[in-house]
């Protein structure tokens, strides 16, 4: 079988090195750059399959590389920065990012971040197919996208249309964060306006239904400022 090729684009050695470690040990062949300019050489020559990127390089705002990745690419982008701001986190996501993880951070976070954005380049998540005809399983709840509704340990919850809307959507998506400029441009349209209250109200709704805690979510996690996580289905 043919191991998954990560390009890590980090100027700091220490890291840099740290993650080559990490991921060579899991059977990932590891490709690494330490500038923008060898970044866009080792992308357009190597084809990786997922990259994790900086956004502090020595020649280069890592934005700019993600934006013109972007432009030709869907492979994975997982950005691992210092930027904590929330501005930052929504930025990346916003331009294309598949994650964001903020330094410093686990080693088997960064793994579940790396196997989740590889796992949708291989799934039809998102699709018209699976939106029409699939079933999302996470612990006890259940999305039947063909029958448009939500159980929880067999149970219809009896979601109104939008919430249903916000759940289907996320769980298309498990494991990834979801941008509140992205939910409600995909729910409501181009032209809505960004107000994040509508979302937040439709998530309380939600999670009354289908959370035994609504204040301690087990299947919806907010990040703060940003969006919304799905929890990743069961294998």
């Amino acid at each position: 079988m043919t191991k998954e090729k990560i390009l890590i684009i980090e100027d700091e050695q220490i890291i840099r090195n740290f993650m080559q470690a990490i991921l060579s040990a899991k059977g990932y062949d590891v490709l690494l750059a330490r500038s923008g300019a060898m970044a866009d050489t080792m992308i357009a020559s190597h084809c990786p399959d997922l990259i994790i990127l900086d956004l502090g390089l020595p020649d280069t705002d890592g934005m700019n590389i993600l934006m013109k990745v972007r432009e030709w690419s869907k492979v994975p982008v997982i950005v691992v920065s210092a930027r904590s701001h929330e501005s930052d986190k929504v930025a990346a996501l916003d331009a294309g990012a598949d994650d964001y993880l903020t330094k410093p951070f686990g080693t088997e976070e960064l793994l579940a971040r790396i196997r989740t954005a590889i796992r949708h380049t291989r799934t039809p998540a998102g699709s018209n197919m699976v939106a029409n005809s699939g079933v999302f399983r996470a612990g006890k709840l259940t999305i039947d996208y063909g029958k448009r509704r939500v159980f929880l340990d067999g149970r219809d919850v009896g979601l109104t249309q939008n919430e249903y809307k916000l759940v289907a959507l996320l769980g298309l998506h498990a494991g990834k964060v979801l941008t509140y400029d992205y939910l409600i441009r995909e729910l409501w349209g181009p032209s809505a306006r960004s107000d994040n209250q509508i979302l937040r109200v439709n998530m309380a709704n939600i999670r009354r239904k289908i959370e035994q805690n609504p204040a301690q979510p087990a299947y919806i996690f907010t990040e703060v400022g940003v969006g919304y996580r799905m929890i990743e289905a069961d294998e």
